[in-house]
């Protein structure tokens, strides 16, 4: 991923709280039929491995994870947080004019290869621990023990789970960071206050500009 310095995200516990905070990754692969792409939603194991290990699973009658099996790396992409910036936004434009717009963004991608897995035993680990992460919190959690055994067992026979170990893990936090501290937090001002959600959570993530 093409990422100017100034933009780089290196800290490995700022890149996995992101990664759980947006589970919903895109998986990239390449095989004989072409390039593959599937959104399925992840479970982070940081401890396990160098760089954490990824672990999820697909319906087994989606044919991407047969890459997997062919031994193709996979790329996984975690779009996070983004928002337009109008030219509007910076206080140079009314001196000099030279302002364009752009899209700030923070996004992931993680790197690896997987190994895939059909044993019930181990599918029915992966789904537990993934429906306690996102179940967490409520005020009545659902887990698989309330649904009939027999209607759980259908449903692991019907999915492919997978285990990939990151080898390469890069960051892009593009947030402005490139421009002077007055245009920088007329945006995070501009961001918080415009009343969309995406744009209020953008400028949340905006630290203080460098020069404070």
């Amino acid at each position: 991923m093409y990422t100017p310095a100034a933009f780089r995200e290196e800290d490995l516990p700022t890149l996995h709280a992101q990664m759980v905070q947006t589970p919903l990754a895109i998986l990239v692969s390449h095989d004989e039929n072409g390039m593959q792409a599937s959104h399925l939603p992840l479970l982070l194991v940081p401890g396990e491995g160098r760089l954490g290990t990824l672990k999820g699973h697909f319906a087994k009658a989606n044919p991407h994870w047969k890459s997997f099996q062919a031994g193709a790396e996979v790329l996984v992409i975690f779009p996070g947080e983004q928002a337009y910036i109008s030219p509007g936004y910076y206080p140079s434009k009314a001196e000099h004019g030279k302002a364009v717009p752009t899209w700030n963004y923070i996004a992931i991608h993680a790197y690896g290869h997987a190994d895939t897995f059909d044993d019930p035993q181990r599918l029915r680990q992966l789904l537990g621990e993934l429906t306690q992460r996102h179940e967490q919190g409520r005020a009545q959690p659902w887990t698989l023990d309330e649904a009939p055994p027999a209607y759980i067992d259908s449903m692991l026979r019907a999915i492919v789970g997978f285990e990939l170990p990151i080898e390469r893990l890069e960051g892009k936090w593009k947030l402005g960071q490139n421009r002077d501290k007055t245009d920088y937090d007329s945006v995070r001002a501009n961001l918080a206050g415009s009343g969309l959600n995406n744009e209020a959570e953008l400028a949340a993530r905006m630290p203080p500009h460098a020069s404070t």
